[in-house]
């Protein structure tokens, strides 16, 4: 009786559209208070061990060098990087949004920041060159999704700290995929581009290629201090996330100078809040995944999902349903807690490797980035491009249709995910 009444308290105060580690929170400690047996001091002793992880480190660190390499000039080279690559395409500026989405992924490790950090410069470049505002805005929300598959991801961090799994071989499982989608989506949005008349924005030059390229050399080696050194072993996650915020202080500072000491303190508070957001919903879920365990939840929920079918691709094809209803309505963080350890008892009857399993966790609660109410993408877009969310709705559909493609592509054909890790950890 008590796991129903959990989960009605927790939907109902998700639809009073209350903060979602609050709700995740009152629910628990209610449930809590129902059980009668188990002490209300331990609800504090959960929220502390919930973030009391090394591993965990990285999520503020990465968010701190991604503020930080956004207001040092690193995102606006970046993105001329993509134009003098991309920009010869038919609706060029969407191309380039997408590319630029991809590169900015290796750097920043969020969604969102993504989206805003790329979105800011060419959303309004898109609509002052005559593009649509629910397409701009459509197709940048596209390009952002994409910051939590390629490495370094937030989302595969929370991952293999719930599961144990190699956060290394986690973010090299990311890196095709990351591909696959940034191709699929410039394939997307190229042909909508032509089907709309927009024009390009500049003529292929290898010059102007070269002269982009070296201006970015420094941009370009944020991720190759990131992912290089994890992939390496030199670095665990959290060492690399601390060397990549190093790293952009001693880029914007020194090198592109657009970084002034006074900035710096308005930068460490924002990404503060924000991180401080992320950790605050891991805090309340770790009471709620703990009143799970105590419970039996999700190894009665595992049950009751192998008592509809125990076919191997007809249970991956039930989990990536329910992933991505769950990431439509549950922000992502949460959705990992809540829903990882349901999903992790039926990794012997799926017989496929945990760090597929991953990837294919995070590839569906991206695609619940793009999807309303709680797309945190399209929301980001749609704020810069100053748009309803309704507009933006009806356009991504076709980017949606695409990343459903990828989607079972990466569910069911596992050298996607499992080759480039086979590489670095043989």
């Amino acid at each position: 009786m008590l796991p129903l009444v959990l989960f009605v308290i927790l939907m109902v105060l998700f639809l009073a559209n209350l903060p979602i580690a609050l709700a995740i929170g009152m629910a628990s400690l209610t449930a809590l208070w129902l059980h009668g047996d188990l002490p209300l001091m331990m609800v504090i002793q959960r929220l502390y061990a919930g973030v009391d992880s090394f591993p965990l480190m990285a999520v503020p660190l990465f968010m701190c060098a991604g503020a930080l390499m956004e207001a040092g000039g690193i995102s606006r080279r970046v993105v001329q990087l993509a134009e003098s690559l991309v920009g010869w395409l038919p609706g060029g500026l969407a191309a380039v949004a997408i590319v630029s989405a991809m590169f900015f992924a290796g750097i920043s490790g969020s969604a969102a920041a993504d989206t805003a950090a790329v979105g800011t410069i060419l959303i309004p470049s898109m609509i002052q060159r005559g593009y649509d505002k629910g397409f701009a805005a459509a197709v940048q929300a596209a390009g952002g999704s994409i910051g939590v598959v390629i490495p370094p991801s937030i989302p595969m961090i929370i991952f293999g700290f719930l599961t144990g799994a190699s956060i290394g071989k986690l973010f090299a499982a990311g890196i095709l995929p990351g591909i696959l989608i940034g191709l699929s989506l410039i394939v997307v949005a190229t042909a909508l581009s032509r089907s709309h008349r927009y024009s390009t924005v500049v003529r292929f030059s290898l010059r102007h290629f070269l002269r982009s390229l070296w201006d970015a050399k420094w941009a370009l080696g944020a991720p190759v201090v990131i992912l290089g050194g994890i992939l390496t072993g030199v670095f665990t996650a959290t060492e690399s996330a601390a060397a990549a915020t190093f790293y952009a202080l001693f880029v914007g500072l020194c090198i592109h100078r657009e970084l002034t000491w006074k900035a710096l303190p308005n930068l460490f508070i924002r990404s503060a809040v924000t991180a401080s957001l992320v950790l605050f919903i891991i805090a309340t879920a770790s009471i709620f995944s703990w009143f799970m365990a105590i419970e039996g939840i999700p190894a009665r929920l595992a049950q009751g999902l192998l008592s509809l079918t125990t076919h191997p691709t007809a249970l991956l094809i039930l989990i990536n349903v329910v992933l991505l209803i769950a990431g439509t309505f549950v922000e992502t963080t949460a959705s990992l807690i809540l829903l990882v350890p349901v999903i992790l008892p039926l990794v012997p009857a799926l017989g496929i490797d945990l760090t597929q399993l991953g990837a294919i966790v995070v590839v569906n609660l991206a695609i619940g980035m793009l999807t309303p109410p709680l797309g945190i993408c399209l929301v980001v877009s749609c704020t810069i491009a100053q748009c309803r969310l309704e507009t933006v709705v009806a356009r991504i559909m076709p980017f949606l249709l695409a990343l459903l493609v990828d989607l079972a592509l990466i569910s069911f054909w596992p050298p996607l995910t499992l080759w480039v890790p086979s590489l670095l950890h043989p």
